[in-house]
């Protein structure tokens, strides 16, 4: 059996991304987390970490035995989306640098699995879920595309993959670390090209445009393919993207994201909660209280409502 590791988990937030920073380490701390979340943030802190205490270039908050969350206020003009390998480098050479592994979850994760699945998992190699666009095969004019960018800056590709991963979870492990140079290498390089805007998530202009690098996922999966780390793959159940995920659960786009969702007005709209969405709620009061708890009961019973009302209203599928 695998020793359990020193891990640390980290995530990016700004604007109103803090309410899922905070479900997101309830859902850790209740599933067995203890240790240290690392938050990087733009922006103002949430009212809920504003008792934490100033400790060297981090606010420290603790939220109960043996577990914190630190804030580290991030200065970069890149889009958060872009930012994340700079960020778990950074955590594994500077902020944290006694731990043997890092992971990144997206502030609109909700996790669901034990801690220590995650510990053993990321031995195994670099632990990735599959994305919701999950058949990505090797001779796709996509991928081969993104082959040329990389072979025309130097890099040999090194494996064939015939899946594409979702970059909002991640995790790996020191030995493995020279895998987040390579991927924060390619960003680099797209943005100097003028291939993607880092400074924007919003690159609906370069989906369509050769070599199709529009997003700091699609560097990920270059990256993949260039690197010779070993791999440890969960397919799109692992994030709820389909039936049968014990692992985490993602509200991507273009779904609303849970704090902001009104669930009556979307139902009527054909659109019924979610898995994410009952997650949410589920983990947003402890060890973190988010709401308080007249908001709580409220959302709950628009929950229940709305749920109820969704088994008969669906939006037609197209």
């Amino acid at each position: 059996m695998e020793p359990m590791l020193n891990a640390t988990v980290c995530t990016l937030c700004e604007n109103d991304y803090h309410y899922g920073v905070g479900v997101l380490t309830n859902s850790l701390y209740q599933r067995g987390f203890r240790g240290v979340m690392w938050v990087g943030y733009r922006g103002k802190l949430p009212s809920w970490a504003e008792s934490g205490k100033p400790v060297k270039n981090y606010r420290e908050l603790s939220i109960g035995e043996d577990c914190f969350i630190r804030f580290v206020e991030v200065d970069t003009p890149k889009h958060f989306a872009f930012y994340k390998p700079d960020f778990m480098w950074k955590i594994l050479q500077q902020y944290a640098p006694e731990v043997d592994a890092v992971f990144y979850f997206d502030p609109d994760i909700v996790n669901k699995a034990h801690w220590n699945f995650y510990q053993r998992w990321v031995q195994r190699g670099i632990a990735i879920c599959g994305d919701c666009w999950y058949l990505v095969a090797a001779n796709d004019p996509r991928r081969l595309a993104w082959q040329d960018f990389a072979e025309s800056q130097g890099f040999i590709c090194q494996r064939d993959l015939e899946y594409h991963y979702n970059s909002g979870f991640i995790g790996v492990h020191r030995n493995h670390c020279h895998f987040l140079a390579l991927w924060q290498k390619l960003i680099e390089t797209g943005g100097e090209q003028k291939i993607s805007n880092l400074n924007t998530f919003d690159n609906d202009d370069y989906t369509d445009s050769y070599p199709y690098l529009y997003s700091d996922q699609t560097y990920m999966n270059l990256a993949l393919m260039l690197s010779t780390e070993p791999l440890s793959t969960i397919g799109p159940e692992g994030m709820d993207f389909l039936p049968g995920g014990t692992i985490m659960s993602h509200a991507i786009a273009p779904n609303v994201k849970p704090w902001r969702k009104k669930f009556i007005r979307s139902v009527l709209d054909g659109i019924a909660p979610t898995i994410t969405d009952k997650l949410y709620w589920q983990n947003s009061q402890t060890p973190i209280q988010l709401y308080s708890s007249i908001k709580h009961k409220q959302q709950k019973l628009a929950l229940l409502v709305a749920s109820a009302i969704g088994r008969f209203m669906r939006r037609p599928v197209m």
